[in-house]
């Protein structure tokens, strides 16, 4: 598959026929990673996760309860492509509202992995990961709430990239916790994650906690000679498996001998980001998701009452984990507990914050793993607290506001991607690409 650069220099005639193969392509993949083909009008093709408004597309975010949703509007990101020659084409397979960290929660069946088609590719943005990994997309967006760019970009040997929360317009995302979301790239290298990130970012008025300001683009100044310093998180390394250990390791000596500083430092242990994510999250889906009744949008049950409406089509429509997390999301926001776990859980936020701002203040960058393993077998992940453990290293950076980028360093002895995440200071795109471009030369690793 060309890259996104290339895809950007071809003209009109040579993208039309580019456009034919990729779909072909797909069509011939057995990999479920593509729900659809429709197309936005003509430009290099961008696969577009199946929860970003595309005017006149059927956008469902996996479920049945938003089976016959046609989207009557266009996302500002689709809008920003548009205008930089390039186009929504086909929309991409994930877990269902964006829930879940191996795209098996999809109302159109699971996602397989590229390396292996008996594991997952990750999720929630699994599909776009999958499909890129593939080569059967150019290049992808997706949405990260507490990992879902990163995790699956990790799991499939693909860059996925996270913006400062406010970077990029939210305006046409369905939402699941709207303090939390991030539309990103996922695709086959930085460079081109650089590109496509230039593309959608901006101020957008149609987005309340869009950030109101702007800097040239990075694409064209990335410096991957530059010298920065580099934070480790000791305690966070040891709740890794031997092979993810072993490739830090093996980054972090090619990172200093390419001239870069280590730094060492220790932060809270992961288990309160879990709590802390999974209690804000869900409170925040349960309130979005309140809309979904049976009388505003998508599909409606049969009933003889209000009630029962409302009972029957969010009980038939939603899938057993978005269920489960709207029922944690009510039960922290109910009477007598909300100020024992929401309010709790803002102010361990804020606590977060404050440990990643202390040790920015030391450092350019914090390296640190994506997920703890490689991608699981489809299936192996039963218990859903061991599906919510696999986002112990990327959850604290979205309720941080942080970027972040995963790129594949290594693959284990099975042959499957192991991917690291650099973490930069709140609107330092800059210096993130910057290190990431540098990481990706230094480990030079072979798709």
């Amino acid at each position: 598959m060309i890259t996104l650069k290339e895809a950007l220099t071809k003209t009109k005639e040579e993208l039309a026929i580019l456009r034919e193969e990729i779909e072909a392509k797909a069509k011939a993949s057995d990999l479920n990673a593509y729900i659809g083909f429709e197309s936005s009008g003509e430009g290099v093709p961008i696969l577009i996760k199946d929860n970003i408004q595309v005017q006149g597309w059927s956008i469902t975010s996996a479920s049945k309860i938003l089976q016959g949703y046609i989207a009557p509007y266009e996302a500002t990101v689709i809008k920003n492509l548009k205008s930089k020659g390039m186009m929504a084409f086909g929309r991409a397979n994930m877990d269902e509202f964006a829930m879940g960290s191996t795209t098996e929660s999809s109302f159109y069946g699971i996602t397989k992995n590229p390396h292996d088609a008996s594991r997952v590719p990750g999720g929630s943005s699994g599909g776009s990961a999958a499909a890129v990994a593939a080569g059967i997309a150019i290049a992808a967006l997706g949405s990260d709430t507490g990992g879902s760019i990163r995790q699956p970009a990790a799991y499939c040997g693909v860059v996925g990239m996270k913006p400062t929360y406010g970077r990029v317009s939210r305006y046409g995302l369905s939402a699941y916790a709207s303090s939390l979301d991030q539309i990103g790239p996922i695709t086959q290298n930085v460079e081109d994650a650089a590109i496509l990130y230039d593309a959608i970012k901006g101020h957008d008025p149609m987005d309340s906690t869009s950030a109101d300001f702007d800097w040239e683009d990075i694409a064209n100044t990335m410096n991957a000679e530059r010298k920065l310093t580099i934070a480790v998180i000791d305690n966070y390394i040891s709740e890794a498996n031997e092979e993810i250990q072993i490739a830090y390791a093996q980054t972090l000596k090619a990172l200093e001998s390419a001239g870069h500083t280590i730094v060492h430092h220790t932060m809270q242990n992961t288990k309160y980001d879990i709590a802390t994510y999974y209690i804000l999250a869900t409170a925040e889906a349960a309130t979005n998701l309140a809309r979904f009744d049976g009388v505003r949008y998508g599909r409606r049950a049969e009933a003889k009452t209000t009630e029962a409406l409302f009972f029957n089509t969010r009980s038939e429509g939603f899938g057993e984990e978005v269920k489960r997390r709207i029922l944690l999301g009510n039960f922290v926001l109910s009477s007598g507990f909300y100020e024992a776990y929401y309010v709790k859980a803002q102010k361990v936020r804020h606590l977060i914050l404050d440990q990643f701002n202390a040790i920015f203040k030391t450092c350019d960058l914090i390296l640190s793993p994506v997920a703890p393993s490689v991608a699981p077998k489809i299936g192996s992940v039963g218990d859903p607290l061991e599906m919510y453990k696999s986002d112990m290293y990327t959850i604290a950076i979205n309720l941080a506001g942080l970027p972040a980028i995963s790129l594949p360093v290594a693959k284990n002895s099975e042959g499957m991607p192991i991917g690291l995440q650099l973490i930069a200071k709140a609107f330092d795109e800059k210096t993130l690409f910057d290190g990431a471009l540098s990481m990706e030369k230094v480990v030079n690793y072979q798709h």
